[in-house]
């Protein structure tokens, strides 16, 4: 499609919101000049750019490409609602940020998949970008649409419009990919030749070559690979040493505000804790730490480079890393003079330290967040929590006699086994947390004293314990939500809560099937569109999708499944075995703990799925 793009800066940015985010020359783009030869990659966010480029994924896998001298990756992202109607009414197509080439004309366009509520954003992206939705569809001229991420390790409601998931940690099997591609151009051959070569490299997925049957009652009867090379499990990729691990060395630095506006380092990937509603601790075992010298030099070259004052430690429990407090505090002394701040993004309760926190938050004390995630010691329990109410009460007295006053809980509803008490409860904690800011002297308080409860709703998740479970009906978390407000007596006790109606989506397109490509194609025609933004989202508009589709979406979100019915994953090998989980789920019914990774194996299968993998030389006990 030919346009102007002239026209783009001159007469539509001035009149769109935030027009910088739509222009792509920042510090640290890569610009490279086009060959015959060059693969041309378009790295695709489902959302808009103040979320996108807040995504550690992104600046690994755009660095790690555009090293590659004949790969160019650019970067783009879901068009605001403003911009997307001067792109349609001007015929403008959605185009990559650095060369402001529509997408189309690329050899790959590829998504990361952080959300389910974000399908509908990559449906609209491709038709945006001139390329056919479904996968079928799409002529020898058109590029290849890749998928990664976190949703990738369920796929089936995207499989009509996906051509290549990855499933797993990306970097060694998208170097694979772009070589196979190589030889691909070199050799010549059709769009299926290549989806052949790429259905054989390990962790790749390609749904063309696969087939579903159903039973007559819904439930899935057969999955079948097609061809020779489709395997008929799908192992994950992870990478085994993060200290030969590929890094950045700089980002590109956007120039106005995104959500996460520091250098953000990853110090491990994994967890060992265990806890049962959570996919990330099971999906990205097993656990890999880089080492501190590895830490230290990463995030003393990116402070170079893109002139950040803040930095991020990035894992998924940062408390957990084996030298966090010697990392911390070289961090706080190799750069306090500089104004240099540190942040944990993501702590436990029973590794938070008051004394790291103090170090991190000498000049202002911001609040503390803390996640019980259920207010009774026997729900805590039940999801494998590992973390007792003496735990909380222990950090927060602590925190108040330091000066403390803004303490943030969060907690989930409608996990297994929730009875009402399990409710009162967590109203219950919110007034011990509160009766122990009371108990300090009165001199000596944070007058500002707030603490915040917040609820979600909880959504059963493939690959955990708790994905064989039926999620509550929108009555129920209402009538739940409802109940916890009215417990809630002091003033200085506030309650949030989230939409339970877009947590019961979420949980349909997490435990869905390729049936549901109908639903999602209906849904676009439909308008749907950043379903993840309140303001957008129209729960009415998305119950008559699925009746005009013919699908029930309670049969996903609200059914519990039998261990022996065949789910639509379960042709993904994660490395954790369906027994595994199958013992754990049985575990939280007689409210059972397993015990944190360091503290003893549970024999999830992990430590036996790659061959040549050693826990001793990457995991320190």
């Amino acid at each position: 499609m030919h346009y102007d793009k002239e026209l783009i800066n001159k007469k539509v940015l001035p009149l769109v919101t935030k027009p910088i985010t739509y222009q792509g020359n920042e510090v640290g783009a890569v610009h490279k000049d086009l060959k015959d030869t060059t693969i041309r990659y378009a790295f695709a966010f489902p959302d808009t750019y103040e979320v996108g480029m807040s995504h550690l994924g992104m600046k690994i896998l755009y660095s790690l490409l555009n090293d590659q001298k004949d790969i160019w990756c650019e970067r783009v992202f879901a068009p605001w609602v403003d911009m997307e109607a001067q792109m349609r009414s001007r015929e403008i197509p959605l185009y990559a940020l650095e060369s402001m080439d529509p997408i189309s004309a690329f050899d790959f366009v590829g998504f990361t998949l952080q959300y389910e509520m974000s399908y509908t954003n990559l449906i609209n992206m491709l038709e945006l970008g001139g390329i056919p939705l479904l996968s079928k569809d799409r002529g020898e001229d058109m590029p290849f649409i890749m998928a990664g991420g976190p949703c990738a390790y369920n796929p089936e409601p995207l499989a009509d419009f996906v051509d290549i998931f990855v499933i797993g940690e990306a970097e060694e099997a998208i170097l694979e990919l772009m070589d196979a591609y190589r030889r691909f151009k070199a050799e010549g051959g059709t769009r299926e030749d290549y989806l052949k070569k790429a259905a054989s490299i390990e962790g790749v997925y390609v749904p063309a070559f696969y087939e579903a049957a159903y039973h007559e009652d819904g439930t899935l009867k057969a999955f079948t690979p097609l061809i020779e090379e489709a395997p008929r499990k799908i192992r994950k990729r992870f990478i085994k040493d993060l200290d030969d691990a590929y890094y950045p060395e700089t980002y590109v630095v956007p120039y106005t505000e995104t959500v996460h506006d520091r250098v953000s380092y990853e110090i491990f990937r994994g967890c060992g804790r265990g806890c049962r509603f959570c996919q990330a601790g099971m999906i990205y075992r097993p656990i890999r730490e880089k080492s501190l010298n590895t830490i230290e030099e990463g995030i003393k070259t990116l402070l170079k480079t893109t002139g950040y004052e803040e930095i991020s430690l990035a894992s998924l429990s940062s408390g957990d890393y084996s030298k966090i407090e010697t990392l911390i505090e070289d961090l706080v002394f190799d750069y306090e003079d500089q104004c240099i701040g540190v942040s944990l993004p993501s702590l436990r309760i029973d590794s938070l330290s008051i004394d790291m926190l103090e170090q991190i938050q000498k000049i202002r004390k911001t609040g503390i967040t803390l996640a019980p995630e259920a207010g009774t010691q026997r729900m805590r329990d039940v999801i494998n929590k590992g973390v007792t109410e003496e735990n909380l009460l222990t950090t927060v007295r602590t925190a108040f006699e330091r000066g403390w006053g803004h303490i943030k809980l969060y907690f989930m509803i409608g996990l297994p086994t929730e009875t009402e008490a399990d409710i009162a409860g967590i109203a219950d904690l919110g007034q011990k947390v509160l009766d122990e800011y009371y108990a300090v002297p009165r001199e000596e308080r944070n007058k500002a004293v707030k603490i915040v409860l917040s609820t979600s709703c909880f959504v059963p998740k493939p690959f955990t314990p708790f994905q064989w479970f039926g999620q509550n009906t929108g009555d129920q978390f209402i009538e739940k939500q409802k109940m916890l407000k009215s417990l809630i007596k002091d003033r200085k006790i506030s309650y949030n809560w989230h939409d339970g109606s877009l947590s019961y989506l979420e949980a349909v397109f997490a435990r869905g099937d390729r049936r549901l490509g109908r639903v999602l194609l209906k849904a676009h025609e439909a308008g749907c569109k950043f379903d993840g933004w309140q303001e957008h989202y129209n729960h009415q508009k998305w119950l008559s999708v699925f009746e005009e589709a013919g699908v029930d979406p309670d049969f996903y979100a609200l059914r519990s499944r039998s261990f022996d019915e065949l789910l639509p994953w379960d042709f993904i090998d994660i490395g954790v075995t369906k027994e595994f989980l199958q013992k754990e789920w049985e575990k939280s019914t007689e409210e059972t703990l397993t015990p944190y990774c360091r503290e003893g194996c549970s024999s999830c299968g992990v430590m036996q799925f790659s061959k040549g993998w050693k826990c001793h030389e990457h995991y320190t006990v």
